[in-house]
């Protein structure tokens, strides 16, 4: 039907390709471009034979809007899907631009230099798509992402308005190393360390980081540490969800990780202002990725569920409703299936719908949107299709 191009080869978009190669009905051509081709040669020799998908490679540099843009113009996708690193997110808007190609993500951009995760940099786009007739979809990865089509499909289906949000992201897997990421290291501990934030009677109220903790009983799974943090689909859904008094976002971390993190700041090594080191400039954060294990090997090694939602307290028909919609996922699973632990998987498949979402025109809008700004039933009855189902539960268990 179409042709996809896929930027990036790490752990997410490498579930991505083989999401896109399962759906070749929709996706008939697909090319992975990443500055390191050999990685995009490995997969396609690794899928090619198990789909009717046809595959191509490309080397290119994400930071280099005239190489993205050669790229663009001579493959000639129909959807550009980003899945590079989020410092990359605006030369690829702009290479997308340049070529007139509908753009997708699964995370907001944040600058190299500050752990900034703000919407309006991508925002600022709105105009220029709007009059190429383009649309970019944002955040559609899992949180953000399937977390904002959750926040749509409960405002349509059981709610007049939503009045408070509370998004958990659990992830109860065990690797067994004494500490590693489940996503690149860089971004999970810029987010992790970062003063923490939520939104409530519309202002945003800042906490130190980690300085917000409860215990939460998650279905299949059972009761875990939850923290709280800033995150970005907090800022889109405080703007596109009627009613919103407050809205916050928390993530399970084990004791080790937090031990083992408190550490690594402690001695500087969370940093990211560059320190020269025998004549040479580095930034700690990105020496310490370096000899951390890499998240895309964690796959054979991980058991246990992830379990992401949203709890939804709001009003139907004058009446106060209370709901929770989530979705559980086992890392073993994911790995017999795509050879992913569960955290990039539940990224890769939603990115996967995204795509496919602007590509069979299911959703078109010109201009730059939010995940939770189109009708969310096509892409929930997709995440049950395509290795995401999710539950509803009335009246459930709420955090204080």
């Amino acid at each position: 039907m179409g042709k996809v191009m896929i930027i990036g080869c790490g752990g997410v978009a490498s579930v991505a390709i083989h999401k896109c190669c399962q759906n070749s009905e929709v996706f008939s051509e697909l090319c992975i471009a990443s500055r390191t081709v050999s990685k995009c040669d490995a997969l396609k020799a690794k899928l090619e034979g198990t789909t009717r998908t046809k595959i191509t490679t490309a080397q290119v540099d994400a930071d280099n809007v005239e190489e993205l843009t050669a790229l663009i113009q001579k493959e000639k996708p129909q959807v550009v899907l980003n899945l590079a690193l989020p410092y990359q997110d605006l030369t690829i808007m702009d290479a997308c631009l340049a070529a007139g190609v509908d753009y997708v993500d699964t995370a907001n951009y944040e600058p190299e230099d500050t752990a900034k995760f703000e919407y309006k940099w991508q925002w600022a786009y709105r105009e220029r798509y709007e009059k190429a007739g383009l649309t970019a979809l944002l955040g559609s990865g899992f949180d953000p992402g399937v977390t904002g089509v959750f926040s749509a499909y409960a405002l349509k289906h059981y709610f007049d308005e939503i009045n408070y949000i509370d998004i958990l992201d659990c992830n109860a897997g065990d690797h067994g190393y004494p500490f590693a990421t489940n996503f690149n290291p860089e971004i999970n501990i810029r987010e992790v360390s970062a003063n923490g934030s939520y939104w409530e009677d519309g202002h945003w109220v800042e906490t130190k980081p980690m300085e917000i903790k409860r215990v939460y009983n998650f279905p299949e799974v059972g009761p875990k540490d939850m923290y709280l943090l800033h995150h970005e689909e907090l800022e889109s859904l405080a703007l596109n969800i009627p009613g919103i008094k407050r809205i916050r976002f928390f993530m399970t971390f084990g004791e080790s990780y937090l031990t083992h993190l408190r550490c690594l700041e402690n001695v500087g090594m969370t940093s990211i202002k560059p320190i020269l080191f025998e004549g040479k400039e580095i930034v700690p954060l990105q020496f310490l990725k370096a000899v951390l294990p890499d998240p895309s090997t964690l796959g054979p090694r991980t058991k246990g569920k992830t379990n992401i939602g949203c709890i939804f307290i709001g009003k139907k028909d004058g009446k106060e409703r209370k709901i929770y919609i989530y979705n559980v996922c086992d890392h073993e699973k994911c790995y017999a299936e795509v050879g992913s632990q569960a955290v990039a998987y539940t990224t890769g498949v939603p990115a996967m719908i995204g795509a496919m979402m602007l590509m069979n025109g299911t959703w078109k809008k010109a201009g730059v949107h939010n995940i939770e700004e189109f009708d969310p039933d096509p892409f929930m009855d997709a995440l049950n299709r395509w290795g995401l189902p999710w539950k509803v539960i009335e009246d459930p268990e709420l955090v204080d």
